[in-house]
């Protein structure tokens, strides 16, 4: 597989279908975690972490082990697994080093463990039938465009905090019709590189 083709995935990934905006998954931490720049880039880097790596080891696993010994059945099983078990390592180690951005996620963190996105990318990088180095440019581009997204509505709402919004159309009311606008604009990469 080229460069070129690498980065098509890449910038396929990130912004055509963005995992957030154009394919709508992961939307429990989108809108959950997006009130503050700083809790946004946290769950960025834990959301990068967790689903590059878990995405490396699920292809590992169904390639190696699951498809030779016939058990393609069990891949929802594993994969779950897989992200779990590298969720509570980094649980651990956000709670030892850097408590405070362990508080201020909160229930987030846990949740990254059913978060849809990571186990959307660990099925899809399988179905597309990528190679594992085509698989680990697909999963950054997810985790990069799950990033831009998130980091970019986070500093959409700190500005809309400022801004004269009538109190009954405060709080989630304004973020939907924001994440809607933000989705609209995603849209215009489409047809972008022939991708």
């Amino acid at each position: 597989m080229s460069g070129l083709e690498l980065f098509g995935i890449f910038f396929s990934a990130l912004l055509i279908n963005n995992i957030l905006l154009i394919r709508f998954l992961a939307l429990c931490s989108f809108f959950g975690v997006s009130t503050g720049i700083e809790n946004s880039i946290g769950m960025s880097s834990a959301v990068i972490f967790v689903m590059t790596i878990s995405s490396a080891i699920s292809w590992g696993l169904y390639n190696f082990v699951l498809v030779p010994f016939q058990l393609e059945f069990l891949r929802t099983a594993s994969f779950i697994l897989v992200i779990a078990a590298l969720v509570q390592l980094e649980e651990i180690y956000l709670k030892k080093m850097i408590p405070n951005l362990y508080r201020s996620m909160g229930i987030y963190l846990p949740l990254i463990t059913t978060n849809c996105a990571i186990l959307a990318v660990a099925f899809l990088a399988i179905d597309y039938r990528y190679s594992f180095i085509a698989s680990m440019a697909y999963s950054v581009g997810v985790s990069a465009g799950y990033s831009l997204a998130i980091i970019l509505f986070a500093y959409i709402r700190e500005r809309m905090a400022l801004a004269p919004i009538p109190k009954w159309f405060q709080g989630y009311p304004i973020a939907f019709v924001t994440a809607a606008l933000m989705s609209l604009a995603f849209l215009g990469f489409t047809g972008m590189f022939g991708l």
